[in-house]
């Protein structure tokens, strides 16, 4: 080993000498590589925070759940294809929309379900000391802390007396205790939500939410929200599905006016979550539930059934491929670099031709020529690499911070991206040092 540092470490020395020698046409061999990490790392970072974003979403949603969320209704298609007297005397079917009884024979007849959690959302104002802040309050049970995977930091779960009596307890986000409850501890602490006062019993878990998440999948922050059991928002706030006598010439009023306008939504329920026990079980358990409410419903679609970890897990699949396609075309460019690296040293092997002939007459032999001009390209792509690791660093906070998309810089992309830029320095490098290993010395210092 020490006879090779001997023979090959002057050699060596030599090409850094000549990098030094030309440092502005070095730096620009080197540009290529340098961009094409940057590249790579950023991109990749770009595809890594995509794809934990998805995780996330998919954490939030839940493991294996179903949602069921009501929709404007449609006459079934099966009877729907009979005569126009089929047709006509269908539509005057009626359907009480999405209820508690349709989440009770849910839990009661379906074996493969696990949890079940209805959820009523109405937008209300919270009032304590002089203070009002815009809040949702929502009405679930205990189980849809679990479908959802929401912790709490302090208090306790409703208990099965407040759920079936509908008392006038809550669990807070942590929004609402940092407005209302600052400086002391909200438990056992009453709460006023429009006309109600509510008492806390416990305070939600903070929890990161990410904006791209959707509320048609059943993913919401939970930081604003007031959670009451569903009987109590039923009983002391508002049930839907019970349409008073004053507001029925407002409902008739409302739908002569335009057959496009949005119809108000009356059914008592805006959510039914479902989770299964197992993932195989999705779609069968999906699709029992579509036709168990649609005989509930009298054979009308005034409901979705839709599987949100499914959807999510397209979407994660979808970022898959965009990251290898990121990848790919970052990857092409520390190619291009490459090719920069063998052009510009090619170019030097001219340029350089009576310093290779001297060389040569004092008794250098082909392998020292090849290992200086190889010492230089690999050098030049190592500088490069390690420029281009600290820029693709750098530009994945900058893009985090600018266009608030989240990057995940990965040891993988980094090892990768060195590698491949080492890699390419040697193999690129090899042909001008090649070259001018078998240039003639005689024709050499004639030049």
């Amino acid at each position: 080993m020490k006879a090779i540092v001997q023979r090959y470490g002057h050699d060596v020395a030599s090409g850094i000498e000549a990098i030094f020698t030309n440092k502005i046409k070095s730096f620009l061999t080197a540009l290529g590589i340098i961009f094409g990490v940057a590249a790579v790392i950023s991109m990749l970072a770009i595809g890594n925070g995509a794809q934990q974003e998805i995780m996330d979403q998919i954490k939030m949603v839940g493991v294996n759940n179903i949602i069921i969320t009501p929709t404007q209704t449609v006459i079934d298609d099966e009877e729907s294809s009979g005569s126009t007297d089929q047709v006509q005397i269908s539509s005057k079917k009626f359907s009480k929309g999405l209820t508690l009884l349709d989440v009770s024979a849910i839990e009661e007849i379906l074996p493969t379900v696990s949890r079940v959690s209805p959820v009523i959302s109405f937008n209300y104002s919270a009032i304590l000391n002089g203070k009002s802040k815009p809040v949702v309050l929502e009405g679930i049970n205990n189980q849809y802390f679990e479908l959802f995977n929401i912790t709490l930091a302090e208090g306790i779960f409703y208990t099965r007396e407040q759920m079936d009596n509908g008392f006038p307890v809550c669990i807070i986000g942590d929004n609402i205790k940092q407005t209302f409850f600052n400086q002391e501890n909200p438990i056992g602490k009453n709460i006023k939500c429009g006309q109600i006062w509510l008492k806390v019993i416990g305070v939600v878990e903070r929890r990161d939410f990410t904006a791209s998440a959707s509320d048609e999948m059943g993913i919401t922050s939970t930081d604003n929200k007031i959670f009451i059991p569903a009987k109590t928002l039923i009983m002391r706030f508002k049930n839907r599905s019970l349409v008073r006598a004053d507001e029925v010439e407002e409902l008739m009023a409302s739908r002569d006016e335009t057959q496009n306008s949005k119809k108000e939504n009356l059914n008592q329920l805006d959510k039914i979550i479902v989770q299964v026990e197992n993932t195989e079980q999705l779609s069968a358990t999906s699709e029992v539930i579509r036709r168990m409410l649609l005989r509930r419903h009298n054979q009308l679609y005034d409901f979705e059934v839709t599987i949100p970890e499914l959807l999510l897990k397209q979407q994660q699949r979808t970022k898959k491929i965009f990251n290898i396609v990121l990848g790919v075309i970052a990857g092409i460019s520390l190619i291009v670099g490459g090719i920069g690296i063998m052009n510009i040293m090619l170019a030097s092997v001219m340029e350089r031709i009576r310093e290779i002939g001297v060389r040569q007459a004092i008794g250098a032999s082909r392998k020292d020529i090849i290992v200086q001009f190889l010492s230089e390209s690999t050098i030049i792509s190592v500088s490069g690499g390690i420029i281009g690791i600290i820029l693709g660093i750098v530009l994945s906070k900058i893009i985090t911070v600018a266009f608030d998309i989240k990057t995940i810089v990965s040891l993988f992309s980094i090892v990768i991206s060195f590698g491949v830029s080492v890699l390419i320095g040697i193999t690129f490098g090899y042909v001008p040092a090649k070259r001018a290993a078998e240039q003639d010395p005689v024709n050499s210092l004639r030049s």
